[in-house]
């Protein structure tokens, strides 16, 4: 994720208030300064030995991802700090109540996303409650943000934490998502950035698990296993909704009922998933929020991976040619960026288009 805050221009711009601009910035300022080198976490007597694993364990999947991935040698992730809260910060999202298209908030630098990042979490209600009543609203907490670089130059983006307890795998994969974003960033494109970043993300932590344990790889596949079934679940519910609101012959009363029954079969779906993984709850918060906003919010981090993917083996899985690929994506238009990589995955192509070859 990339942080929708103004700190990253330095500038208050003029879609947002003052307020906003320093809570933004007060926010990153208080993480840098609670931010400590790793080597002195691992060195204190005090850090508990679990942690200093795990920090040890982040430095060598840092060092896996600039040698092996290519992504920048850059000084995030070098520190660490505890917040003493359970995310780093609490976006909000909003789409209409026949709509998974999102409000948009502009900003400089960083142009216009689809959602607002709070440092604080009453903050992000309290603004929720602001707007319009006719909009669909979530707030959701994140565990990790880019400043895309701009703030290496004070230590950069520390571990957090908010995620260093994450399974192996999917702490390796978040590391790399959050690095990808210091690759390349087009102002104002929510999908290509974050579907770019997920692709990163899906190919590095791939790579990481092949030379990583086998107890890490069966932790991991269980996790993952469990998330590619709740995705599969979520994104045919979001092509079910847009397919909904799109048909311009039905009423909008009809629209609604047939909204009312798509949400209540995604509950059930959701409920007999969870069954079958003997409880396991942790999508529960997701679903109980689940609207309009939510569903929207989702697909930028999904709809956009297997044509990145795809480019990637057009590369010769090459990283490097990858990167150069994306940032000449970076500088078309959005229509012509976006028509670009879906060209990749279009029926006409897929079949020239072989399946990822597994790690090496």
């Amino acid at each position: 994720m990339v942080l929708a805050a103004t700190l990253l221009s330095g500038c208050a711009g003029t879609t947002t208030g003052l307020g906003y601009y320093w809570q933004s910035v007060s926010g990153h300022l208080k993480i840098l300064q609670a931010a400590k080198p790793v080597s002195e976490w691992i060195a204190d007597s005090h850090t508990p030995e679990t942690l200093r694993e795990r920090l040890a364990l982040t430095q060598r999947m840092r060092t896996f991802g600039v040698q092996t991935l290519h992504l920048p040698d850059s000084p995030s992730y070098q520190r660490y700090a505890d917040l003493k809260r359970k995310a780093a910060v609490y976006n909000v999202v909003a789409a209409p109540d026949l709509s998974l298209t999102l409000e948009r908030w502009c900003f400089p630098v960083v142009g216009c996303v689809g959602y607002r990042g709070y440092f604080d979490e009453t903050h992000a209600e309290a603004f929720a409650r602001t707007l319009p009543a006719a909009l669909e609203v979530a707030v959701y907490p994140v565990p990790a943000y880019s400043t895309l670089g701009w703030t290496n130059w004070m230590g950069g983006d520390p571990l957090l934490n908010t995620f260093i307890g994450y399974p192996e795998g999917e702490l390796a994969r978040l590391l790399f998502h959050e690095l990808a974003h210091q690759v390349v960033y087009a102002a104002g494109d929510t999908a290509f950035n974050e579907s770019f970043a997920t692709a990163v993300e899906r190919l590095g932590g791939a790579r990481w698990l092949a030379q990583s344990t086998p107890a890490a790889r069966e932790r991991y596949e269980t996790f993952d296993a469990r998330r590619r079934e709740f995705r599969a679940l979520t994104r045919e519910t979001r092509d079910q909704l847009a397919a909904i609101y799109k048909d311009a012959l039905t009423s909008e009363a009809s629209k609604q009922t047939a909204k009312a029954q798509a949400m209540a079969q995604f509950q059930a779906r959701y409920a007999a998933l969870r069954e079958r993984w003997e409880g396991y709850s942790g999508y529960d918060a997701w679903v109980k929020r689940a609207n309009n906003a939510s569903f929207g919010a989702q697909a930028a981090y999904d709809d956009l991976v297997p044509a990145f993917e795809a480019l990637f083996q057009r590369e010769g899985q090459d990283f490097v040619r990858f990167y150069d690929a994306v940032r000449d994506l970076a500088q078309q238009p959005p229509e012509q960026r976006h028509a670009r990589l879906q060209a990749l995955v279009s029926p006409a192509s897929s079949a020239a288009i072989s399946p990822l070859s597994p790690p090496q």
